[in-house]
C-alpha cells in the first residue's frame, strides 16, 4: 500500500484553500456590492412588503369582485393609498403654512392678542405659578416676552428646519413604498411562493410556520397599533375642526404621532380643552370635552380586540416588541421588532417544549405499528 508524498499532499491542500478562500471572498464581495447598490431601497422596500401584508386582504376582495384582474386590483389599490398618504401631506402642509404666514401678518400689524390667563391657572400646583406669570406676559408685552425667549426659538427653529426636511424625505419614501407594495400586490402568488421557498431553506418545514407568523403579526400590528393610533386621531382632529381651535391640522398629526408611540391623544386634548375654556363659549368648551372623554379611552378599547388577534403568541409579546423596535428603529421597527420577537418566542417554546412527555407520546404514536 503506497501513500501520497506530505508535500504533494499539501500542495493540494494548500491549492483548495486558495480556491476555496477567492471562492468566498468574491461571493462576499459581491454580496457587499449588491448591498451597497441596494441600500438606498432597502427602506422603501421593507415598508412595500409591510404595506403589501397589511392590506392583501383589502386587494383579495377587490380582485375578487373584479374578476380575477390582479393588475387592476393592484393598481386600483395602489392609487387609493397615494390618495390616503398625498392628499392630507398636501392639505397639511398647506395648513401649516398658512396658519404660519397669518401669524406673523398679525404680529407685524400689532393685532395679534392674547387673552390673560384665568385666575385658577395660578393655582395650580407646581406649574401654576410660573404658567400664569409666562403667560400674563405674553398677554401684556408679546413683543418683550418672544425677546426673553428669542434663543429658544432660534434653536426651535433649527430643528423644525430639520424635522421638516425629514418628513419631506419620509414622504418621498412612503410614495415609493407604497408603489413597491402594488408590484408586490400585483405578483403576490410568485411573492408568497419565493418567500416560502426561503423561509423552508432556511428552517426546514417549521420555517412555513414562523412565515405565517410574521404574516400576521405585521396584519397585526398594521391594525392594532397604527389603525388604532390613525382612528383615534382622526376622531380628535374632528373634535378640533368642529369646536375651530387653530392649527387643527398639526395637532392631529401630534394626536397621532402620541397614539403610535403609545403616549396618546390626553397630551394633546387636555391643554385643547384648557385653551377653549379659556376663549371660547361655554356651550363650545363643554361640548369638545364631552367628545375628549369619549375619544381618550378608543384605544384601550380597540386595541385588546385588535392586536394579537390571529397571532398564536401573547399579545403582551406583541405589544413589547412593537414598542421595542419603535425605540430602536422608529416606525418601521413597530413591525419589525413585533415580528423578530414574536419568533423568538417561538423558537424559544419550540425549544423549551422539545423533548416534553406530550411531545414523546405523539411520538409513540406516530410510530407505533400497525395492527
Amino acid at each position: 500500500m503506497t501513500f501520497p508524498e506530505p508535500s504533494i499532499s499539501n500542495d493540494v491542500f494548500m491549492r483548495r484553500t486558495v480556491e476555496a478562500a477567492i471562492r468566498v471572498g468574491v461571493i462576499a464581495g459581491l454580496v457587499a456590492w449588491c448591498f451597497l447598490i441596494a441600500r438606498p431601497f432597502l427602506v422603501p422596500i421593507v415598508w412595500g412588503a409591510i404595506i403589501a401584508v397589511a392590506v392583501f386582504h383589502g386587494y383579495d376582495k377587490l380582485q375578487t369582485v373584479l374578476g380575477g384582474r390582479r393588475i387592476t386590483a393592484a393598481v386600483l389599490i395602489t392609487l387609493l393609498m397615494l390618495l390616503l398618504l398625498v392628499v392630507p401631506s398636501v392639505l397639511l402642509g398647506d395648513s401649516l403654512v398658512s396658519g404660519a404666514r397669518n401669524l406673523v401678518d398679525s404680529f407685524q400689524r400689532g393685532e395679534l392678542q392674547i387673552p390673560p390667563p384665568p385666575e385658577s391657572v395660578s393655582g395650580w400646583p407646581l406649574v401654576g405659578e410660573p404658567i400664569a406669570k409666562a403667560w400674563t406676559l405674553l398677554s401684556q408685552d408679546l413683543e418683550e416676552a418672544l425677546r426673553q425667549v428669542s434663543p429658544l426659538l432660534k434653536g426651535f427653529g433649527l430643528w423644525l428646519l430639520t424635522a421638516a426636511a425629514g418628513a419631506g424625505l419620509a414622504l418621498l419614501q412612503f410614495v415609493l413604498a407604497i408603489l413597491i407594495s402594488g408590484a408586490f400586490l400585483a405578483n403576490s402568488e410568485a411573492a408568497g411562493r419565493m418567500t416560502q421557498a426561503v423561509a423552508r431553506r432556511f428552517a426546514g418545514e417549521p420555517g412555513l410556520e414562523f412565515a405565517r407568523i410574521a404574516e400576521k403579526t405585521v396584519r397585526s400590528v398594521a391594525s392594532g397599533i397604527l389603525g388604532v393610533a390613525l382612528i383615534q386621531a382622526l376622531l380628535a382632529g374632528l373634535g378640533f375642526l368642529v369646536a375651530g381651535v387653530p392649527a387643527a391640522g398639526l395637532l392631529t398629526l401630534i394626536c397621532l404621532l402620541f397614539g403610535v408611540i403609545q403616549l396618546g391623544v390626553v397630551i394633546v386634548l387636555i391643554p385643547v380643552v384648557i385653551y377653549l375654556f379659556s376663549t371660547a363659549d361655554t356651550l363650545t368648551a363643554v361640548g369638545f370635552l364631552i367628545w375628549a372623554i369619549l375619544v381618550a379611552p378608543v384605544d384601550n378599547i380597540l386595541k385588546p380586540l385588535l392586536l394579537g388577534r390571529g397571532v398564536d403568541v401573547p399579545m403582551l409579546i406583541v405589544f413589547v416588541g412593537a414598542i421595542g423596535g419603535f425605540l430602536n428603529a422608529g416606525i418601521i421597527g413597530l413591525f419589525i421588532g413585533a415580528v423578530v420577537l414574536a419568533l423568538g418566542y417561538k423558537l424559544f417554546f419550540a425549544w423549551v417544549t422539545e423533548g416534553s412527555p406530550a411531545d414523546r407520546a405523539r411520538e409513540s404514536e406516530v410510530r407505533r405499528p400497525l395492527a
